[in-house]
């Protein structure tokens, strides 16, 4: 079995093992914390109305705070600049953010719920994408020796 990986791999690696694929892979791991912050400044409005309804006041600077932020930290990962900082910082907002936002336990059983769950696994999925990045950022800075 190890033969067959090793042959796979040896297959695929000069398609998938290159800089751009790696580029495109954070970029599509940010990609909602460049459309987020995007969207809030062409409707700032609807952006004070979201934190209003979440219940985060004063509604005005949490949006610029939340904009700003996704904002760097996604240029951060793209960049490179201290990118295991802002991996670590994304993944600490979206599980609050997920916590916050996707209660599905709280929901009737049905549709709503359903599609709540599933966002609520998948930010936690996101979660997960995030604090892979900042491993690997580290391990590849720092030459950490661990094991998986």
């Amino acid at each position: 079995m190890a033969a067959l990986e090793t042959r796979l791999s040896g297959l695929v690696r000069p398609l998938f093992a290159v800089a751009p694929v790696r580029w495109i892979g954070l970029l599509g791991l940010c990609a909602a914390y460049i459309q987020g912050p995007v969207s809030k400044l062409t409707d700032f409005p609807a952006a004070i109305a979201e934190m209003q309804h979440f219940g985060l006041s004063p509604a005005a600077p949490f949006a610029v705070v939340v904009i700003v932020f996704e904002l760097a930290a996604s240029a951060m990962i793209l960049t490179g600049f201290f990118r295991w900082l802002a991996a670590l910082g994304l993944a600490g907002f979206t599980l609050i953010a997920t916590f916050l936002a996707l209660r599905f336990w709280e929901l009737p059983a049905g549709q709503e719920r359903f599609m709540a769950a599933n966002s609520f696994f998948e930010h936690l999925g996101l979660v997960g994408g995030f604090l892979l990045v900042a491993w690997l950022d580290l391990n590849s800075r720092f030459v950490l020796k661990t094991k998986v």
